[in-house]
């Protein structure tokens, strides 16, 4: 069953019906659903599980993967004795980190043949990540700060730019009246950080927008959480330069830690603006709690695929 979400990145409706024509080339049978509201990716792949689909294929953003991923980690909680399908993405979002952590952004279309030519493809166990307040389900992690309000700005600019350049643009726009957040930051149960905030980013992925390496030590499939806290004492005008290598971790603004329950806390009275895989969460919460649930995803990846690896 392939997936796909007509409205992620701003592609266009030919795109998908061209990923579709090149999946069926090398399957015996292929169901296309395309998604018409959020959360109807979620529904579909819960649908997947009850019809004993042999893979599920996601087209569309980080989002849309995630969807995917949450109604099948979603039916398989329900009916434990249910085997949960493969899943393989395709990038056709703004950002496509979750397809760059597996497939190291080469083309889509020799992703297919190499997933679903191989006689043995490759699976990787994936953890997702457990948002408490929202029960709901990630799979590159969750941020507050920098990272969300820039999706902010990434909506606003919708149209006038596509993928990562759309991002990109976004965060150099945010950056103009950005001002850090007081903030606390847990990991199992210890604060690793209190005080000014310019971003807080919890995760199983390296990669947030597809180009900046905020989690550069991160794996999917480790079983735990990556969190980087970055300091206000940071100089704005570097972050970008430096989370395009990952080289941040090094100053002594920043924590990075790992854990099993990260808690992201606003201290001041105000919303905390937060978002898992792209979403923006809306509302007053000043504190949101991520917790690792440890390789219930099984993902089609490379042969070669090694924790950690491009």
């Amino acid at each position: 069953m392939l997936i796909a979400n007509p409205a992620a990145g701003g592609r266009s409706p030919e795109l998908i019906d061209a990923v579709a024509a090149h999946c069926a080339e090398r399957v015996s049978v292929l169901d296309v659903v395309r998604t018409g509201y959020p959360g109807h990716a979620s529904e579909i792949a819960a649908k997947a599980m009850d019809e004993r689909v042999d893979l599920v294929i996601s087209f569309g953003g980080d989002g849309t993967t995630r969807e995917v991923a949450s109604g099948l980690a979603r039916a398989a909680q329900a009916r434990p004795g249910l085997a949960v399908p493969p899943l393989l993405h395709l990038p056709g979002g703004t950002g496509n980190s979750f397809y760059r952590e597996v497939w190291s952004d080469q083309p889509w279309q020799r992703t297919v043949d190499a997933a679903l030519l191989a006689d043995r493809p490759s699976l990787r166990r994936v953890d997702l990540a457990h948002i408490v307040d929202a029960d709901d389900f990630a799979l590159l992690g969750a941020g507050s700060g920098l990272i969300a309000e820039a999706l902010v700005t990434a909506a606003r600019i919708a149209g006038e730019s596509h993928g990562r350049d759309r991002y990109q643009q976004s965060v150099a726009l945010t950056l103009r009246d950005f001002a850090p957040y007081p903030g606390r930051v847990s990991v199992d149960g210890r604060t690793v950080h209190e005080g000014t905030v310019i971003l807080a980013n919890v995760g199983g992925g390296r990669y947030r927008g597809g180009q900046f390496k905020v989690l550069p030590h991160s794996v999917l499939d480790d079983g735990l959480l990556d969190v980087c806290v970055i300091g206000g004492e940071l100089s704005l005008r570097d972050l970008p330069g430096l989370t395009r290598d990952g080289s941040h971790v090094h100053r002594p603004e920043v924590v990075y830690a790992r854990g099993r329950s990260i808690v992201l806390e606003r201290t001041d009275g105000n919303p905390l603006t937060f978002e898992y895989d792209g979403e923006l969460q809306t509302g007053s919460a000043q504190r949101h709690t991520v917790e690792v649930m440890p390789g219930v995803l099984p993902v089609l990846a490379p042969p070669a695929a090694r924790p950690g690896g491009e």
